[in-house]
């Protein structure tokens, strides 16, 4: 047995949704860092080729909006003049919605459910031929979901449609493993706790208050969510299908009530 290279992405090709910035971001880099060439994708055009400069030449930015299937469609239609086979899929693009239950807004639950939910299906959907170029038995591709600990337990905050949302992906990406490994193509998701982001600017903005109510009395760190991606995405992985793994510092399944934004 050899584990020189288990988590090594040599001559892997990923796509990132929502990469230029926050969590995406952090797998970019670290999916670069161990070999992988990798493509984000960002809403905001500026934002996607700031992150792909920053990042480097391993690093090629496709801006789209993946919150329709015909966004959806039209990122893949840029990854295919670019690659012929993908490796690595991370649906990360998501939203928020805070707002009081008896003022909650429509387009506060169709805007979340559809970027948050919708659009992995869709994105997974529209890249599937490119993933089953790349994959085999021997070294399936990987699709990951960012998910998150909100929908494995509750936050004290109004946010009703991202709770539903990120519950509901964890259980999809369940049936979509299901039926993608028989393509050889591994489907898993990644629950992140408190990271310092744009959605989560608790934790970005007052990372020691927020950590206080962690058992590991820290908000998360760029290593922590690139080191779980790197695992599912790399050799090391490959026998993990349908799971959601959960990095929170110990919030969900290692606390004795205390509660946090997720």
């Amino acid at each position: 047995m050899d584990t020189t290279n288990l988590f090594r992405l040599d001559g892997r090709v990923a796509l990132v949704t929502g990469g230029s910035r926050g969590i995406g971001k952090m797998i970019a880099a670290g999916f670069i860092a161990q070999g992988a060439k990798v493509y984000i994708s960002s809403r905001k055009a500026d934002a996607c080729f700031a992150t792909a400069e920053e990042l480097g030449e391993n690093c090629i930015a496709l801006p789209q909006d993946v919150s329709s299937v015909a966004g959806c469609k039209a990122l893949a239609a840029q990854f295919a003049e670019q690659e012929s086979k993908l490796d690595i899929l991370v649906n990360n693009a998501g939203a928020a919605w805070g707002e009081p239950f008896e003022v909650f807004p429509e387009i506060g639950w169709d805007k979340v459910m559809d970027l948050n939910v919708k659009s992995p299906f869709f994105l997974t959907q529209s890249l599937f031929e490119p993933l089953k170029a790349a994959a085999s038995r021997t070294r399936p591709a990987k699709v990951i979901n960012i998910t998150s600990i909100d929908g494995q337990r509750l936050n004290p905050w109004d946010t009703y449609s991202y709770h539903a949302s990120k519950s509901a992906l964890i259980y999809l990406t369940k049936r979509m493993a299901a039926r993608l490994i028989r393509d050889s193509i591994n489907v898993t998701s990644i629950a992140p706790g408190a990271f310092g982001s744009e959605m989560n600017r608790a934790a970005r903005d007052h990372g020691d208050a927020v950590a206080q109510a962690i058992p590991a009395k820290r908000i998360g760190m760029d290593e922590d969510m690139a080191g779980a991606a790197i695992y599912l995405a790399s050799r090391a992985g490959d026998y993990v299908v349908g799971d959601t793994i959960t990095v929170d510092g110990g919030l969900v399944n290692a606390s004795l009530g205390s509660s946090i934004d997720g």
